[in-house]
């Protein structure tokens, strides 16, 4: 049985179907982002490995028909009508939409579902997950790189500072030198004192012409000779020394734990909550384009801080005042007891609405200068609010004038001002 072999010869063969597609999403991008927001609030912050299943309602999908009518004024009997005469209007059905050919299953709102659905990829995903953030184009591959370096081996030079001398090597190099040097001068003397030798031990003729004595005494002479060119071989030069010599190269990163804080208390709205989960998943990205393994640790506050799971973290409720240092503590304490800064990169993201009690603002400006900023790469903090600045606001400016390669702070008003202000916290800072 013989195969048969498809050539696609067209223009754009492979992504004809590219243009389509592209107005198919521009046509239903309410519903897309309808679907896309729902998803964000459904899935964890880690999930964007994938895209997500889009249902069109049917009422969107349909298209107008023109048809031929019967036309004309006409007259009909139907038989078994005992319920209507002339002119009575027919009662809408009951039910809205309800469940006709075609229309899928019935929904309570009375809006019918087609069958029809369709799935967006990730990178459509997320598209749309940031299309009121004001994303650039390839934002997302613009983001910072991470700059951690290490310094490697990189062999030996003849120049360097002696803290970098390597003794062993420089010797080793001088005696090789002095070989090289005074092999040639050494085997020639081996050679001319075993012609002594057997010039010494050989009986001396009586007739003067005929007697050792001259050739034995030019022998000596030139091993003599040759013994002080030897001696004045030095025992190591300057050419012999040898310094050790490092590399600069990127040092690869492969763990990095991201801390999200957030405030819980009572003046922490659903909206607050939802402008934190977006920004919380614009630091994923950043640091899922570097690393390969990342823990993400949830810790929320109000007068009090737990480590929750994402679920509490977001959708838990509840009331009361704000103690923030309470959260930079237990921070702290994971910190310590679960990811070495030798081991791990460590990230971390604040987002408050900034009420605190003000007595504690001063004592979490304290902790993150004395025990967190110390240890981590970054740290982020947003402050969800159009309103004035609080006391914790302003202690932690002073935290920024001191350490303002490592920690940088931002206000973020609505959800449009999410992306505009994680690229200025995350920007590249000059060295």
């Amino acid at each position: 049985m013989g195969m048969t072999h498809i050539v696609d010869r067209r223009l754009n063969g492979k992504n004809k179907s590219a243009v389509n597609r592209e107005r198919f999403l521009r046509r239903y991008r309410h519903h897309i982002k309808k679907a896309v927001s729902d998803a964000v609030h459904r899935r964890s912050i880690t999930d964007i490995e994938r895209g997500e299943n889009v249902s069109i309602p049917s009422r969107d999908i349909d298209e107008p028909i023109f048809h031929h009518g019967q036309g004309g004024k006409r007259e009909m009997v139907h038989p078994g009508n005992q319920e209507f005469v002339a002119g009575d209007s027919i009662p809408k059905p009951q039910g809205g939409g309800g469940q006709g050919q075609g229309q899928g299953q019935a929904s309570p709102d009375g809006e019918g579902m087609d069958e029809f659905a369709f799935q967006i990829t990730q990178e459509e995903f997320l598209d749309f997950l940031f299309d009121d953030l004001e994303l650039p184009n390839l934002a997302r591959k613009k983001l910072k790189d991470t700059e951690a370096f290490k310094y490697v081996r990189s062999g030996f030079t003849t120049q360097g500072v002696p803290a970098k001398l390597d003794v062993v090597r420089s010797l080793r190099g001088a005696h090789a030198r002095r070989l090289g040097l005074a092999g040639a001068r050494r085997k020639k003397i081996r050679e001319m004192e075993e012609q002594l030798a057997d010039l010494k031990s050989a009986p001396d003729d009586l007739d003067a012409a005929f007697s050792h004595k001259d050739q034995i005494e030019a022998l000596e002479s030139e091993i003599a000779r040759l013994k002080a060119n030897v001696r004045r071989i030095p025992f190591i030069d300057e050419i012999d020394l040898r310094f050790r010599q490092h590399q600069k190269q990127p040092k690869p990163a492969t763990s990095a734990v991201m801390f999200c804080l957030m405030d819980v208390s009572g003046s922490m709205t659903q909206m607050h909550k939802d402008i934190a989960k977006r920004f919380f998943i614009l630091l994923y990205l950043f640091l899922q384009k570097n690393y390969k393994k990342i823990d993400v640790v949830f810790i929320r506050h109000h007068t009090s801080a737990k480590e929750v799971d994402e679920e509490e973290f977001f959708y838990s409720r509840e009331t009361g005042g704000t103690i923030v240092s309470s959260a930079l503590k237990l921070m702290h304490k994971i910190i310590e007891s679960r990811y070495s800064p030798t081991e791990w990169n460590i990230y971390a993201a604040q987002a408050s609405d900034g009420d605190n009690w003000n007595d504690d603002s001063p004592v979490c400006s304290k902790i993150l200068a004395d025990s967190i900023l110390p240890l981590v790469q970054y740290y982020a903090y947003v402050e969800i609010t159009p309103q004035d600045h609080q006391m914790l606001w302003y202690e932690y400016e002073k935290i920024m004038e001191r350490f303002p390669q490592s920690f940088a702070m931002q206000q973020i008003a609505d959800a449009g001002e999410i992306y505009p202000v994680f690229r200025q916290l995350f920007e590249r800072k000059a060295a």
